[in-house]
Formats: C-alpha cells, structure tokens, sequence
C-alpha cells in the first residue's frame, strides 16, 4: 500500500481534531520476555493505520491543520548491526508521507512548543502506560509559559473515538489483504487436518502440539507475519475450555479436536475455528451436535447483511441452537419449557456461553463501537435471568458494507445431572470470517471445508 492511503488517513483524522485540536499517536513498546531477550515485536494498531511505519520506538503528532511529524530512531549505523535497518527521520518524509520528522529523542523537548495554543490534545486513552503522566508533564511546560502569552489546551480527549469509527469499515485493500490472511490460515487448517487422521492411521502418538506445529509452518509458508493470537488447539474434553491453549495433551482417535487459529498478514488478523474428528470420522452423538452448530452458523450468516443489527446473528443463533439442545434432549422441556422459555431465561447458557461474533480487522478484536452512534441515548434495562445484574441495553450496531466481523456459534458439553452421556465432553465451535456486502456478507474463509462430509472426504485423502 503506498503512502497517499495514509496520508489520506490521517487527513481524515486531523479533519476531526477541530482546528486548534493536535494527537499524539505513538507506536508499542518493545517488550522484554526474558534476561536480555524481548518478546517479537508488533506495532500499535493506530500508530500503523495512520503511518504503515513497523519500527518499534516512534510517535506519530497530528494537527487540525492537517500537519503530520514523525518522531522515529535516529540512524546509528552500530545499533543497525545488531538490530537492523533503521528509516531515520531524514528519510521518513519522502518514504512515509509525513510533514516533518524527528529523532524520538527530541519529543520531550518538541512538544511543549507544539501543544502552545492548542485548545484540545487527543491521544488514545488507557493504552500506552505512562502516556497520561507524559502529557501531563508537557502540559505543565506550556502553562509554565502562559505569562508570556502562550495559551493551554482546556481538554484532553480521546483519539480512540475517531480511530475506531474510521477502522470499522475496511476499505477495498484492507478487504484483500483481509481476505489473503483468511485463505493462508485455511490451508493451515486443512494441513493440521490431515496430519491428525495421517499419523493416526500410522499409529503415530498424537500431541497437539503437533498440529498446532502444522498450522505454523504454513502461516509462515504463506508469507504471514504472525500468529493472529496463541492457537487453541483443544483435543477431547479441552475443547470445552474456551481459551485453552494448545499443549501436550494426546489427539486420541474417537474423540473431536477444536482449532482455533489465525495468521496476521500485514497488519491485519483472520480468525478461524474448525471442530473435526481426530481419525476423520463422526461418531453418531458428535454429527449430532456438529450439525446442530452448522445450522446455527448458517442463520447466522443469514442474518448477517446491511441494515441488520449486530445482535441479529446471535439472536439468529440461539434460536437454533435452543430448539436444537431440546429436540436432541441436552435441555429437559420438562424443567425449561420450550424454545422461547429456553431463550428467555437463557437456559441454552450452560451449552453456549458466549457471543457469537466480534469485529474483526488489525486486531482479532477488533476496535469499534458494538452500539449504534445514532442511537446511544436510547437506553433500556432488564435484569438477566442467570445472574440477576441489572444491565442497561443500548440499540445495537446497524451493519454496513465494509465492516468485518467474525460468525463463530458453539457448543460446549461437560458432564453433569441429566446430561446425556452420549455428548459428554463434546465441544464444538465453527468459525468464520465475514465481510458485509451490499448484498449480504462474504465468507473469506471457507478455503478450509466447514460441512462435515467434506471434513470427512478431506481427511481421507
């Protein structure tokens, strides 16, 4: 992507600071994981929608006016050895379209002078730790200065409530490299699907963490960067764990294995969770509830479309997987009544706990506001059924093309009174990533096979 996208961005940005308004944007810390060691290093999501720029240590300053100042590592030819190239400020305006540039070890000294006769500073709130007291100090600067005329921005606000409404919809290359990500995480499903039924028709012991190896090595393969988050690779009753991470647990044959895996391309994450038998043939109870998922998923992206809230996949969702936990005895209608009694006092909560989408885009969770801008007054309460909190209900998010968000319905099954032994210790989650369109959404991940037929046919070959 060249420059003129970002500087577009950050054009439109600026175009809501207010004239006399300035933003400070800087990049993530590079952190340590162990001794001399840092973690692998990832850029601040805003900093890089408004730069592109990857190097860690640099802020990026906007003003109403439109003016963009770069503040990035100096040049140092003996840090360059150890570790890497360095763009420097002297290069930063011809390569990333930026109005000025800086060495970061000026921005203590800089911004003083630039926060003069601003009335407001915005920054990304509870962020960047220390970020608050920063300001603060340079704040104490300029008034320290107000006798000789210099006026103090009277507000400090928060840049997230632009950045997010500006993210939520992805522009025609954000989509394809979107896209892209999602093709490269499916083939690294597909992968870690045959490995399990192969070296269990060889006899092999089976780890999960040998497939979460699969799913690494064509992420790679595929050019991404990273993993989007750690894998959950769930083998058997792990499944039911919702962020279990993939460990040494055995992939025994007979029971179902839950990957849930992404890879990041430049920037932005996919997202995308398969339930399939380790030996690549459903047992009778576990079609059973995988069917039920896939028909849940499938309302789901039925109700995913423009003018639809975002709750209406969920509520698409539950729907069905409340007649479903009913008709195949997982809920007695004896003790819940039924499908309307089951949603109303959220007695499908013991099998589906959480919600069944989320925005998606530089981060797996993605920014932006789940409440409808327009409709934010709008406030209703009710009190939940399970835990008797009073909870306040705004409009949901109307959706719009362009905006990304993931459909991922599940069932989690764990022994208990009355639940019938033939699902114990089943857990299920079908994932997928999609676009809005103006005709409905886009599945960007369908590369790996969802209906269970195909799971079969696939991990035969």
């Amino acid at each position: 992507m060249n420059h003129s996208t970002y500087a577009d961005r950050r054009a439109r940005a600026a175009a809501q600071l207010g004239k006399d308004g300035i933003a400070v944007i800087p990049t993530a810390p590079e952190r340590p994981r162990n001794r001399d060691s840092d973690f692998i290093y990832r850029h601040d999501s805003y900093f890089y929608y408004l730069t592109g720029f990857t190097e860690p240590n640099a802020c990026l300053v906007l003003t109403g006016d439109g003016k963009s100042t770069l503040f990035c590592a100096p040049k140092d030819l003996e840090r360059e050895i150890w570790d890497g190239f360095r763009l420097g400020p002297e290069a930063a305006p011809a390569a990333l379209g930026v109005n000025a540039a800086f060495s970061i070890e000026e921005l203590d000294a800089r911004m003083p002078k630039l926060l003069e006769n601003r009335d407001a500073v915005w920054y990304p709130f509870a962020i960047h730790e220390g970020l608050e007291a920063r300001v603060g100090g340079w704040l104490n600067q300029v008034r320290a200065r107000v006798r000789y005329g210099a006026l103090c921005p009277e507000q400090q606000r928060d840049l997230c409530a632009i950045l997010d409404e500006m993210r939520l919809v992805k522009d025609a290359h954000e989509q394809d490299v979107m896209r892209r990500a999602a093709q490269i995480s499916a083939r690294g499903h597909v992968r870690a699907m045959k490995m399990s039924a192969r070296m269990l028709r060889e006899g092999k012991d089976v780890r999960e963490f040998h497939l979460d190896a699969e799913l690494l090595h064509e992420f790679r393969l595929g050019g991404s960067q990273y993993s989007a988050y750690g894998a959950i690779v769930a083998a058997g009753a792990n499944a039911c764990v919702l962020h279990y991470r993939a460990d040494a647990a055995p992939v025994r044959d007979g029971e179902l294995v839950l990957i849930d895996a992404g890879c990041e391309l430049d920037g932005y994450a996919s997202d995308i969770t398969r339930t399939f038998p380790a030996n690549g043939k459903f047992t009778g109870p576990q079609r059973t509830l995988y069917d039920l998922v896939l028909a849940s998923q499938q309302a789901a992206i039925d109700a995913t479309k423009p003018g639809a809230r975002f709750t209406d996949p969920h509520e698409a969702t539950v729907k069905v997987l409340s007649q479903g936990m009913l008709d195949v005895g997982l809920l007695d209608r004896n003790k819940v009544g039924g499908v309307d009694d089951v949603i109303e006092k959220r007695a499908y909560f013991q099998f589906y706990m959480h919600r069944t989408g989320h925005w998606l885009g530089m981060d797996v969770h993605d920014c932006g506001s789940y409440v409808e801008p327009s409709q934010v007054g709008e406030v209703s309460e009710r009190k939940d059924p399970l835990s008797g909190e009073l909870i306040k209900n705004r409009p949901s998010r109307v959706l719009k093309p362009g905006m990304v968000l993931t459909i991922e319905p599940g069932i989690y099954v764990r022994p208990g009174d009355g639940v019938p032994e033939q699902f114990h210790n089943i857990g299920i989650r079908i994932e997928d990533d999609a676009i809005v369109t103006p005709q409905g959404c886009e599945l960007i991940s369908r590369g790996v096979p969802v209906k269970a037929d195909e799971i079969e046919a696939l991990m035969r070959a």
